[in-house]
């Protein structure tokens, strides 16, 4: 394969709503740059793009893959994208490495939920789009209410470029407004016959040329002025005036296509060789030293890894773009984020399974290598000199969590390993083991992409597993001030123990002033790993315990604190002094205070107004506004507090903190109410006392599971 100079580069993402024709569409751009022979099928599960084991089962891409084409001097590299909203991940980093979206719609249902979401992406990182209205060979296929539906969603930047002279069963032609002709198929589909406009097309065609021309003419002066003078554009003009809109996201050029039958493939295809932006046309990429990357192939090495996938019989394949330089075979090259030197061994160009090697890559082109031993998606290789990262894809946070355990204990590791590899290729898929509630727990964007990973482990590792409700990392804290001591006695013959400690405890605030009950001696602010703090004040006067027993009396406390008197959570933010106690000059020893203190600390607790604490998280809903009132009556019903609603087009956005403990598949909830078309973020915001119902009733859980261990 020839080595592309960067202006040779188009990078594509494939987007849009589920069962679109995403796939297809890869399918038949694949088979129109000759780099296949004959067109697979997502039926018959021989397609380039889906080539997973899960994806051949689901008939729906559940991974993105990366692709690649030539066409007329031009190499096109396309990431097919998944559909579904529980695969976002795939999304988002193929858009933030794409200099086009190529957003596809079924023509037989015009803008969907996925059109929506896949939209929204585009918008947040200014991705100029394409729309490709697929599915018109169908008998229900709309064009036209495809087209006002678009128009009414995103605005007057769509503009048709072409439209379909017979849209419905036995579709076959194309008016092209660009060159004015239009394009009649074959039935199997592939090169048409390019003939004048029909008589009965002439005049809805040329309206709707004038209106492609003058929004064409819109976004450069020069074109305006051309424009007023021979009242036209010539095509190479419109193209052009296209380009600049395109880039700008100001216009939204308009195509049609039938996948399955490859009609209105090719032409497509020259658009995006003519007029999608080249790597070195787009807006710089900031780099962490402010350093501003133009994709110049005379830069030093700037290799920006987006994606991960673990293949069989080969291992970690590293997805990489280009943003600046050449990078060869063999080359050394700098993780600028671990500081590891890495060795390119070998570079490939790949669509789907098929790995083509290359000897060389210029700035803009996206590539593969194996085997790098210490880079991760979001790593940036640099060449030699300063180190510089890439600014780091922004994943979405996770918004369903479970907990996740081997149906037979001897799978363990196998799941562990599994899980954590499938976390490596996914980073919206989130796995840690708690320490705290003793749960392996795994958090992504829904119960579809949990879900995802369990079909894996348990159809590919061969590993059952059961997903279970995770616990609520729920928090102990005080809210009054209490006193407790504590006498250790034990004697067994020989040296016994023997710790008396005093103590008081208080809440702890930021700003908090020292008590005056006690001259403090020595403070000790301990920052507690679960958040919050512990203060620990020596107060002791005249010897009554040694300073080198109060290590022992804060491991005490800090077990009590890990082991929270309530419900065994974690406990935070309070003041300990202790101001009295007794020593033995034989029996005291380290392991007599520690007891002491903890129990001491334990029974003070008890008396210190006590109080759980839950985590809060703060939640944004993006809703149609007809599911309003549904959505506000749901969040009412898990605790919630509105903080907030603004509108955004035919949408409200709510904005929201609800306790962790009510939002146990929210993801499936929502989506019921809203038939798909709501969606959500979700992120911590704060620990908040209970309400004193739900804490009456955790404590008596707590208490029933101890007497059941």
């Amino acid at each position: 394969m020839k080595v592309y100079k960067t202006e040779e580069i188009r990078n594509v993402a494939l987007i849009g709503g589920a069962k679109s024709g995403k796939t297809t569409l890869a399918e038949s751009i694949l088979y129109q740059g000759g780099l296949i022979n004959r067109r697979g099928s997502v039926d018959d599960k021989n397609t380039v793009s889906d080539y997973r084991q899960i994806e051949l089962e689901r008939q729906n891409s559940v991974f993105s893959t990366i692709l690649y084409t030539e066409h007329n001097g031009k190499k096109i590299n396309l990431i097919d994208a998944p559909g579904f909203d529980d695969y976002v991940g795939e999304v988002v980093a193929a858009l933030s490495v794409c200099d086009t979206a190529v957003m596809v719609l079924n023509g037989q249902n015009g803008v969907e939920v996925g059109t929506e979401i896949n939209w929204r992406h585009t918008n947040k990182r200014n991705t100029p789009v394409i729309f490709a209205i697929n599915h018109l060979e169908h008998e229900n296929s709309n064009f036209n209410e495809s087209v006002n539906q678009l128009k009414q969603q995103f605005g007057g930047g769509v503009t048709i470029t072409q439209y379909p002279v017979n849209a419905g069963l036995g579709f076959d032609s194309i008016i092209d407004l660009l060159s004015m002709k239009m394009l009649k198929y074959p039935k199997d589909g592939g090169k048409p016959e390019v003939t004048d406009i029909p008589a009965e097309e002439k005049d809805n065609a040329e309206d709707l040329q004038n209106t492609l021309i003058e929004n064409a003419a819109e976004h450069d002066e020069s074109l305006m002025e051309t424009f007023f003078e021979n009242g036209t554009l010539s095509e190479e003009e419109i193209m052009r005036g296209i380009k600049k809109g395109l880039m700008n996201r100001e216009m939204f050029p308009v195509f049609c296509v039938a996948a399955k039958p490859n009609m209105g493939v090719e032409r497509l295809l020259d658009f995006i060789a003519g007029s999608a932006p080249a790597p070195n046309e787009m807006p710089a990429v900031k780099t962490e030293n402010e350093n501003e990357l133009t994709c110049n192939p005379d830069d030093p090495v700037s290799a920006f890894v987006f994606k991960t996938s673990i293949e069989e019989h080969l291992g970690k394949l590293s997805y990489f773009k280009l943003y600046g330089g050449k990078i060869a075979e063999g080359m050394d090259l700098v993780n600028a984020n671990t500081e590891a030197k890495e060795r390119v061994s070998q570079i490939y160009v790949t669509a789907g399974k098929k790995r083509d090697k290359v000897s060389e890559m210029h700035a803009g082109d996206i590539g593969a290598t194996i085997k790098l031993k210490d880079t991760h998606t979001n790593n940036t290789l640099n060449s030699s000199g300063e180190l510089d990262k890439v600014n780091p894809i922004e994943f979405p946070e996770p918004k369903h969590r479970v907990a996740v355990k081997a149906k037979n204990q001897g799978d363990e590791e196998k799941m562990g390993t599994t899980l954590y590899e499938l976390a490596e290729m996914d980073p919206t898929l989130l796995v840690h083991f708690s320490k705290e509630l003793k749960q392996l727990i795994v958090q992504g964007q829904g119960e579809q992409h949990l879900n995802t990973a369990k079909w894996i482990l348990e159809n590919q590792e061969k590993v059952p597993i059961e997903f279970y409700a995770p616990k609520i990392p729920y928090r102990e804290t005080i809210t009054k001030e209490a006193k407790a001591d504590y006498r250790h006695k034990k004697q067994s013959g020989g040296s016994g123990q023997f710790g008396e400690v005093h103590l008081m405890i208080e809440p702890y605030y930021e700003g908090k002033p020292d008590h005056k009950q006690f001259p403090i001696r020595n403070q000790q602010v301990i920052e507690l790993e679960w958040g919050g703090k512990l203060v620990f004040n020596n107060c002791i006067v005249g010897g009554a315990i040694d300073a080198k027993f109060m290590p022992a009396i804060i491991k005490g406390i800090n077990e009590k604190l890990e082991n929270g008197p309530l419900t065994g959570s974690y406990a935070r933010d309070i003041v300990v002094s202790v101001y009295d106690g007794k020593m033995h000059p034989v029996d005291s020893n380290e392991v007599s205070f520690k007891i002491a203190g903890r129990t001491a600390f334990a029974a003070a607790f008890k008396n210190a107004g006590p109080k759980i604490l839950e985590p809060i998280y703060y939640v944004e809903i993006l809703t149609p506004e007809e599911n309003m009132g549904d959505v506000m009556t749901d969040l009412q019903g898990r605790r919630a507090i509105i903080q907030g609603m603004d509108s955004e087009g035919n949408y409200q956005r709510i904005r929201a903190k609800v306790p962790l403990a009510t939002m146990n598949k929210y993801s499936t909830a929502l989506s019921s109410l809203s038939s798909g078309r709501a969606t959500y973020t979700m992120r911590f915001d704060e620990y908040a006392p209970v309400p004193g119902d739900v804490q009456e009733q955790l404590l008596k859980e707590y208490e029933e599971q101890q007497q059941e261990d």
